[in-house]
C-alpha cells in the first residue's frame, strides 16, 4: 500500500509535467494555480462526502492521491514562473528562502494538528482542512492584481508539441542550465538515503521509539525553517553558485557525519544542521533559473525540472530501498554524503560555470514594474 501511495503521488505529476510547463507559458499562471488548487479541493470534498456516507475505500484514497499529484504537477511550474513576475530580481533568493521557511512551518505544524484531530475525530476532518485552506488561498489570490505575462497576452500560433520541444531544446542547449540541471539531478539521487531513509536508520540504530522518530522529523524541519529565515534575511552571496556550493558541500559533509554517529543527541543536532543547509542549496537553484531564463520560457524550464525530480526520486527509491535490506542505511547515507561533497568540489573547479552565478540585473518592462509596484 505504501508503494502504491508513492506511485500515485509521483507518476501522475511526472506525466502532467509534459503539459503543465507549456500551459504555464501559454496561459495565465495565476488562473492555472487557482484552477489546479480548486480541482484538488473539489476532489477532496468528493472523497469527504464518500467517507461520510460510510464507505472506507483504499482505491478512493489512491485516486485522490493521483488527483493531488496532477494538481501539484500543474501548480508547481506556474508558481515558480509566477514568482519573478511579482518579486524584484535582486530579492529572488530572499523570497525563495522565506517561501522555504513557510513550507517548513507547515511541515512542523501539520503532524501535530493532524494528530490532535485524529485523536478526537475522523480522518475526513483532516481532509476538510485542505478544502477550507484551498478556498482561503484561492480567495486571496483572486484579489492580488497580477497581469498576464507577455506571451499569455499574445495569440500563440505554435502547436503544443512545438512549444514542448522548444522548451526541452532551450534547456538542453543553454550553457548554464544544462550543467545546473545535471547537478540538481545528481543531488536529487544522492540525497535520497539522508532525506527519505533516515526514519529507517533511526529504527536500525537507536530503536523503534515514537519519540525518536518524532524528534527526527522535527529537528530536520526546524533546521529548514532556520535556514530559510537566514537566506530570507541575508540573501546569500552575490554569486548564487557560491551559496549553492556551500549548501551542497555542507549537506554532504553533515550527512557523512550523521551516517557514522551512534549517539542520538549528536545525530539529532546533525540532522537539524542538514535541514538548515537545504535552503542554501534549493533557494539559489530556483533563483538562478528565475534569473537566467527568458520569462516566456520559465514555465517549460520548471516543467523540465519537475520531470527530472519526479522521475529520479522514485527510481532512486527503487534502488536504495532494496539496498537498505542488504547494506545498513548508515553506510548508504555516509557514501552518498561523500558523493555530494565530491560533486560540490568538482563544480567549484569549473570557473566558467561559477562565474555565471553572479547576479546581473535585467531591464524589466513597464508592465512588470507596475505589477511589482502595486504588490
Amino acid at each position: 500500500m505504501t508503494m502504491m501511495i508513492i506511485i500515485c503521488s509521483f507518476v501522475p505529476q511526472f506525466a502532467i509535467s509534459f503539459f503543465s510547463g507549456v500551459w504555464a507559458d501559454k496561459y495565465s499562471r495565476k488562473m492555472l494555480i487557482i484552477l489546479a488548487d480548486g480541482g484538488i479541493a473539489l476532489a477532496t470534498l468528493a472523497l469527504i462526502v464518500y467517507m461520510m456516507a460510510g464507505y472506507d475505500s483504499i482505491p478512493a484514497l489512491l485516486f485522490i492521491s493521483a488527483v493531488r499529484s496532477v494538481g501539484t504537477g500543474i501548480q508547481t511550474p506556474a508558481v515558480n514562473a509566477l514568482i519573478p513576475q511579482i518579486v524584484p530580481q535582486d530579492k529572488l533568493v530572499k523570497a525563495n528562502g522565506i517561501n522555504g521557511s513557510l513550507q517548513s512551518i507547515v511541515n512542523l505544524a501539520t503532524p501535530a494538528v493532524a494528530g490532535a484531530i485524529m485523536y478526537s475525530g475522523e480522518i475526513y476532518n483532516i481532509l476538510m482542512i485542505d478544502v477550507v485552506t484551498a478556498v482561503i488561498g484561492i480567495a486571496v489570490l483572486l484579489f492580488i492584481p497580477i497581469p498576464k505575462h507577455k506571451r499569455a497576452q499574445e495569440t500563440v500560433t505554435t502547436s503544443y508539441f512545438t512549444d514542448l520541444k522548444d522548451g526541452f531544446r532551450y534547456t538542453l542547449h543553454h550553457s548554464f542550465l544544462k550543467p545546473l540541471f545535471l547537478i540538481y539531478a545528481v543531488f536529487t539521487v544522492l540525497c535520497v538515503p539522508a532525506t527519505f531513509l533516515n526514519v529507517l536508520m533511526v529504527v536500525q540504530v537507536f530503536g523503534d521509539n515514537y519519540l525518536y522518530l518524532t524528534l527526527n522529523e522535527m529537528t530536520f524541519f526546524i533546521g529548514m525553517l532556520i535556514g530559510g529565515l537566514i537566506i530570507g534575511a541575508w540573501g546569500g552571496f552575490k554569486n548564487r553558485v557560491k551559496t549553492m556550493l556551500v549548501g551542497l558541500f555542507s549537506f554532504g559533509a553533515l550527512t557523512f557525519c550523521f551516517g557514522l554517529t551512534q549517539t542520538l543527541w549528536v545525530y539529532l543536532i546533525l540532522m537539524g544542521l542538514v535541514g538548515l543547509m537545504m535552503p542554501f542549496t534549493n533557494s539559489p537553484i530556483m533563483s538562478l533559473i528565475q534569473e537566467k531564463v527568458d520569462p516566456d520560457k520559465q514555465g517549460r524550464v520548471f516543467s523540465v525540472m519537475q520531470i527530472v525530480f519526479s522521475a529520479l526520486m522514485p527510481l532512486a527509491m527503487l534502488f536504495f530501498g532494496p539496498m537498505a535490506d542488504i547494506v545498513p542505511v548508515q553506510t548508504l547515507v555516509a557514501v552518498c554524503g561523500v558523493g555530494i561533497v565530491i560533486v560540490s568540489i568538482a563544480v567549484a573547479f569549473n570557473k566558467k560555470f561559477c562565474r555565471q552565478g553572479l547576479f546581473e540585473a535585467k531591464t524589466e518592462d513597464a508592465e512588470t514594474m507596475e505589477s511589482k509596484n502595486v504588490l
